[in-house]
Formats: C-alpha cells, sequence, structure tokens
C-alpha cells in the first residue's frame, strides 16, 4: 500500500490537467477488451459481463441462484424430459425487429447444429431438438431428465440472438437487453448506449464507454484523477484501502460468488491419506491471511457453493484453525516429527503474482508449526496452470472459480466426479468417490428443488470429509466509484446489471432544471 501510496503523490500535479469524461456517459474500467460478444460463443469473464447487457436470456437468477423469469414469463414441464417456455409479449430487439421463438430456436439450433463454432454446445449435450410450435411458445426436449437446464438457460450462460446471425455476428451484435452496442475497439474501449425499444425498465444510465486498461496502478490514477467513474474487481486490496481516504470516492462491497481453494493431489503417495489432508486444513489459519493480505475485502468459505445459495450446507464439517489437532491426526497416521520436527516434506506451487506468493509464505509458516516443511514453487501462469492440469503437483493455489461456474450445483460434476479429470473436465487432484458419483447423478436428473438440495447437502458433507479441497474463500465483490456515481449496488452475481440502476449527480442536476 506504502508504494501505491507514493506513486499516487508523486503523480498529484499532473491530475489537475487530465481530461474529464463526458457529463453524459459513464466511464467504467475493465482490465481487458471482450473477446467475443455473441452471447452463443463468448465464455470470458468481460465478454459475458457486457454481453449480458445487451442481450436478454429465457431465465434470469434471483440473489439466491434460483432461477427466475426473463423473456420467458413462465414455463411449465408436462413431463420430466420436456420444457415448454412461453415468451413475453412485444419484446424487440435493438434495431426494432419482434423476438418470437423463431429467434430462441435458431439460437440453440446453431449451437447444436454446429452452425457456429463455439464451446457452449456441449453444455446442452441432453437437448435432442427444440420446437417453436408458434409465435410465443418453446419447447426444450432433453434425452433424459436434467435439473440443470434452467441455469443453463439464463442470463450469463446464453442470450438469445436473432434468426440467422451467424460466424460474423460477433461484428454487428444486436440483441433485445436494455443497452445496444454502439461501438467496439479492441484493446481500447466498448460504448454502449440505452435501447430505446427495451421492454423492461429503462436503463437510467443513458451511455456506458468501457475503457480497457490492464495496469492496476494506473487504473486506480485514472480513477483518482476524475477521467474514469466507476470499476469492480479490479484493483488490489491495498490500493482500495487507500482509495476509501480520498472524499471523491466511494467503495461499495458485498458478498461475491467467486472462490479460491488449496487442490491437492490425492494420488500423491502423502495425501492420499484423508487424515493428512484434515491436519493441513486444521493446520491453517485463514484469518491473518484474510486481514493482512485483503483487508478483510474475501469471507472464509466452507464449501464451493457460497453461503447465500440456495443449495449451501452450512452444517458441513469445519475445519477451524486447530495445530494440536492437526498434529494428533498426522501421529495417527504414521507421521510422527524427526530430530528436526519434521514429519515429511511437500511442494505447494502458485503463480507469480506478489499474493499468491505471500499466501504461500504464510502457508509455508503455519505448516511448519506442525512438523510440515513446505517449498514454494511460483511461475508464470502459463506453466503454472500446465502443470496442474497434468497432476504435477502436490498442493496448488491460485486458482479461482469465478463467474456462473459456481452458481448451479453441477459444479459438483465438473469438479469432483470420479471421470471428470484434465482435459476433460476439472477433477484435477483426482478425487474419486462412488459414492460422490451416485449423489452427482441423482441430483442432476432431481427435478424438484427442495429434494434436490438435499441431495447437495450430502454431497457438501462427503465432501468436507473427504478435503478433496481446502476451502479458503470468497472474494467480496467490491465496487470503487466517482461520488457524481450513485445507486451503486455490489450484487453477488459480479455482473454488470447494477449499470442499469446507478445514476450520475448531472442527471439529478437536469431533472430539478427541468422541473
Amino acid at each position: 500500500m506504502r508504494k501505491f501510496a507514493v506513486a499516487i503523490t508523486l503523480l498529484l500535479p499532473l491530475l489537475g490537467c487530465a481530461k474529464k469524461p463526458d457529463p453524459g456517459t459513464l466511464v467504467m474500467i475493465i482490465e481487458a477488451s471482450p473477446l467475443n460478444l455473441d452471447p452463443r460463443v463468448g465464455t470470458d469473464a468481460q465478454s459475458e459481463r457486457i454481453y449480458e447487457l445487451l442481450f436478454d436470456a429465457l431465465l434470469r437468477r434471483d440473489e439466491h441462484f434460483n432461477v427466475v423469469p426473463g423473456l420467458a414469463e413462465h414455463w411449465e414441464m408436462p413431463d420430466p424430459r420436456t420444457y415448454v417456455f412461453h415468451l413475453r409479449p412485444g419484446v424487440r430487439f435493438a434495431d426494432g425487429q419482434p423476438l418470437t421463438s423463431r429467434d430462441v430456436k435458431w439460437t440453440f439450433d446453431s449451437l447444436l447444429q454446429k452452425k457456429i463454432r463455439s464451446t457452449k454446445g456441449a453444455t446442452y449435450q441432453f437437448v435432442t431438438g427444440i420446437d417453436a410450435p408458434d409465435a410465443a411458445t418453446v419447447v426444450f426436449h432433453l434425452s433424459q431428465p436434467w435439473a440443470t437446464l434452467l441455469f443453463n438457460l439464463s442470463e450469463g450462460a446464453i442470450g438469445i440472438v436473432p434468426y440467422g446471425a451467424g460466424e460474423d455476428f460477433n461484428l454487428h451484435p444486436v440483441g433485445s437487453g436494455p443497452y445496444r452496442l454502439v461501438r467496439n475497439i479492441t484493446d481500447n474501449e466498448v460504448v454502449i448506449e440505452r435501447n430505446q425499444n427495451y421492454w423492461g425498465e429503462p436503463a437510467r444510465i443513458a451511455r456506458v464507454r468501457f475503457t480497457v486498461i490492464p495496469d492496476t496502478t494506473t487504473r486506480a490514477l485514472e480513477l483518482r484523477k476524475g477521467s474514469a467513474d466507476l470499476l469492480m474487481n479490479a484493483l488490489t486490496a491495498d490500493m482500495v484501502a487507500t482509495l476509501r481516504a480520498d472524499p471523491r470516492i466511494a467503495v461499495e462491497t458485498g458478498p461475491g460468488s467467486t472462490y479460491t481453494y488449496i487442490g491437492m493431489n490425492l494420488r500423491d503417495p502423502i495425501l492420499k491419506d484423508v487424515r493428512v489432508r484434515q491436519a493441513l486444513a486444521y493446520a491453517i489459519d485463514r484469518a491473518p491471511m484474510i486481514h493482512y493480505i485483503w483487508r478483510d475485502l474475501v469471507e472464509p468459505a466452507s464449501s464451493v457453493l457460497p453461503p447465500e445459495h440456495w443449495a449451501y450446507d452450512a452444517t458441513a464439517a469445519q475445519y477451524q484453525h486447530d495445530p494440536a489437532r492437526a498434529k494428533q491426526l498426522l501421529d495417527a497416521a504414521g507421521y510422527a516429527p524427526g530430530k528436526d520436527g519434521i514429519r515429511f516434506r511437500l511442494s505447494i506451487k502458485t503463480t507469480a503474482e506478489e499474493w499468491n506468493r505471500l499466501l504461500g509464505a504464510i502457508l509455508q509458516q503455519q505448516l511448519r508449526e506442525v512438523g510440515i516443511a513446505v517449498d514454494i514453487r511460483s511461475s508464470e501462469f502459463a506453466t503454472f496452470y500446465a502443470d496442474v492440469q497434468k497432476g504435477a503437483f502436490q498442493l496448488f493455489t491460485g486458482l479461482r472459480w469465478t463467474g456462473g461456474s459456481n452458481q448451479d450445483p453441477d459444479i459438483f460434476e465438473y469438479v469432483f466426479y470420479s471421470s471428470s479429470i484434465p482435459p476433460r473436465r476439472a477433477n484435477r487432484g483426482f478425487y474419486s468417490s462412488p459414492k460422490v458419483d451416485a449423489l452427482i447423478d441423482a441430483g442432476r436428473q432431481e427435478l424438484d428443488q427442495q429434494k434436490r438440495r438435499a441431495i447437495y447437502l450430502q454431497v457438501q458433507d462427503v465432501l468436507n470429509q473427504d478435503l478433496p479441497y481446502i476451502h479458503l474463500w470468497f472474494f467480496n465483490t467490491v465496487i470503487v466509484h466517482s461520488t457524481r456515481v450513485t445507486n451503486v449496488k455490489a450484487g453477488i452475481m459480479g455482473n454488470y446489471d447494477f449499470l442499469t440502476d446507478v445514476q450520475m449527480a448531472n442527471q439529478h442536476s437536469a431533472a430539478a432544471a427541468a422541473r
């Protein structure tokens, strides 16, 4: 934080000549350009967050990750393999063309029939066909009961495109969302403006310009000198702490769903013993990391699912800091300390980012207290990720589950199912449990949400006993903005939906003058 404060001080003489933003445009800083604004194709974070403002999905998600009506006002299931959706009337695309069932059918047919190149087609593997019996009705046919279908028809997962949209649709995307695209210049900016044809409550901001600034310090400086209005989850915790002291800047925080953890290789001769994994969990004290590394902008995790989730298990086994219990488990596993106090050695792989190396150093110190020596091996991300994907690690940290990945309990299949090892899925620690596999299979096909929740409570209970992951924390949603921006709400989804509700001071002034 001291280095950042010094940088701010040195640059203060330059701030007075900074270019001020257009009073009618909200300027939001983003870290990178969206790779593809076609909602059938884009999977990077910026693409998903921005195209959610341009496109509607059949369904939306509430603050507990339940699916609720979107373009579809309601739906029913005449049988477990058939979903019938009824579209709300009067919806139009930003160019004025009506949105009908033909557009919905085309959106998914183009994926299922591989009319466009996209990895999202595999998501709908259980969809065998889609009918559009009339302009307001869409029927999905499935090969088996699949509870996750509704989640995969909701915002963030997909958006409805016009009939005939092809491979080049990304160049001129047209949706039915609250905003329409004005321009998209790679590595520079994305500009959107209020969609005058939007069927719902109109956006309060007429225009938003997303400006691309890859460097973290530069982002903070641009915000402080007034040439940008707002950013989300794009500063270090130390920078946020520094900017809080500026009277021209406000900080909004709220629960988030981005999750981080310590992964373990369960094929390792030492880590395959569950007592060792549990001992590691008891030996780790997250409190100082949360306070000193993340400035209390994260919350302790006890599941891959966030605590606000409808399927979250608050009663699953917890591992509070207990070095004495850790030593008992290690003794029981046959790892007595040697003359030097060391029971065994482990290596932890992480990325070269400063906070990950600091995290590794703290873990090294804490595990040494129970007799475990830890070697830290940091590398640039590509090398680190390649090692994790091929299982070349004992412990690793530095990866996160973010976006919509852990907002549906089907993540358990992706991460912990026995056959989900890379590159097919993300069971990078080679966890295998016939009981968990059976529960996941049951959960994917159970259509009653309360019964489904009961299944996933069991999944979390077993996982917290077996510990393929050591849970660390959830990152809060942190929005830093100028005080001319008001009505800013930090949502748990981590998306940009809040941009439809924010206002700017000049808007209030203009309204008062008009009266």
